[in-house]
């Protein structure tokens, strides 16, 4: 048995925030039912064709799902989504602001006919405010909120190389509607749950945001380097190699300069002796350390401060984590079906003891259409009149 058996989601999603949330809940075993446009289905499938000619950010999100194409501009489509949310105990939506409003599935609508019914809904900066009606996209709101400005080298700033902004919208979303569905045990009730994604990251940004704002210190861009703890980041190595290294106090500082630098007297240092003073001093002292850790080979720095009790990894490219020796020892990888062969994907993280996560193909656009409506009580006919009026 898997936590979310029995449960049954219906999700209007795109792109990547509500469909990594439904994905997730999909991997517990909810019943998920993605809407899609007919003929072109989520945008996100024509990303790119690069696993093996399907979207590689549409196999990531959308595995263990089923794929009814619904025309929601037409008449005709508002029963068969009154239908399906009648059965359902999740609705997600991200759709543009003010969308689900103009369709009649606004949380009031939904909640006044199917009082145990979760809603989520997904936007950009929320339903009110401002910014309510502005577009959103993950590298705008990076830019809105502050992320950007903070990511980079001192010569410009950088976005993060994944979907940050809807990844994290899309963990508030997977947990609230966990945290609703528990609620709705105690009190039999449904609720709503309202995700923004420029609320999400202006949380993740909270360090930072405190750190400048009250702290009165600038939050400079540093590279792979931390901007707040030194030493913390790449360090090159006479093989070629980058290590990653981790000074979070300052016994490990210590043990640093004697075990590896050989400079115990380094650790006294006025400039250097305590991490604020080794932020202030960042250039000074990376001209100390960065030639001696020169001297050594990379396998020969990671051995001497594992040794030592020190952080550190390797800076590995994307091949190297694909055939990660730790993520094939824990046994991590599981082959799952799609329209164009089996895929690898990862077991999700934090799963109760003993539950095997769904790994159900990713579906081709509109593989469950004649399912789903024919458990909606649809005829035969029926679903050939569907068609035939460009509803489904």
């Amino acid at each position: 048995m898997r936590p979310l058996d029995g449960i049954t989601v219906v999700s209007l999603e795109q792109a990547v925030a509500a469909p990594f949330a439904t994905r997730h809940l999909a991997d517990l075993g909810a019943r998920v039912i993605k809407i899609e446009r007919p003929e072109t289905g989520d945008f996100a499938r024509a990303y790119d064709e690069t696993v093996r000619g399907m979207s590689a950010s549409f196999v990531w999100l959308n595995r263990s799902k089923e794929s009814l194409t619904l025309n929601l501009k037409h008449q005709r489509s508002r029963e068969i989504m009154m239908r399906l949310i009648s059965r359902a105990d999740v609705f997600v939506q991200n759709l543009a602001p003010g969308a689900a409003e103009r369709l009649g599935l606004s949380f009031d609508v939904l909640i006044a006919r199917f009082p145990r019914l979760v809603v989520c809904d997904i936007s950009g900066y929320g339903d009110s405010g401002p910014y309510r009606d502005k577009k959103a996209y993950d590298l705008l709101i990076q830019a809105e909120a502050g992320l950007i400005s903070i990511t980079g080298s001192p010569e410009g700033p950088a976005k993060t190389g994944i979907s940050v902004a809807d990844i994290c919208a899309g963990m508030y979303a997977y947990s609230g509607i966990l945290a609703a569905l528990l609620q709705r045990e105690r009190t039999g009730k449904g609720t709503r749950i309202e995700v923004s994604m420029f609320e999400a990251l202006c949380e993740w940004m909270l360090f930072p945001l405190y750190y400048a704002n009250l702290g009165g210190i600038p939050y400079s861009r540093s590279g792979a380097h931390h901007a707040a703890i030194v030493p913390y980041g790449p360090y090159r190595t006479s093989d070629g190699n980058t290590v990653m290294i981790g000074i979070q106090n300052e016994r490990e500082w210590m043990s640093f300069c004697e075990r590896v630098l050989a400079l115990p007297d380094l650790a006294c240092d006025l400039r250097f002796n305590s991490n604020s003073r080794r932020v202030a001093n960042r250039e000074a002292l990376g001209s100390i350390i960065e030639p001696i850790l020169r001297t050594l080979g990379g396998n020969q720095l990671l051995e001497l401060l594992d040794a030592i009790g020190i952080a550190s990894s390797r800076m590995n490219n994307l091949q190297d984590v694909w055939n990660h020796s730790q993520l094939s020892a824990r046994e991590r990888w599981r082959n799952f079906d799609s329209p164009v062969g089996q895929v690898a994907g990862l077991v999700p993280p934090g799963l109760p003891q003993g539950v095997e996560p769904r790994f159900d193909p990713v579906p081709a656009l509109g593989a469950h259409v004649d399912t789903v409506l024919a458990e909606l009580g649809y005829s035969r006919k029926d679903m050939d009149q569907l068609r035939n009026e460009q509803v489904i």
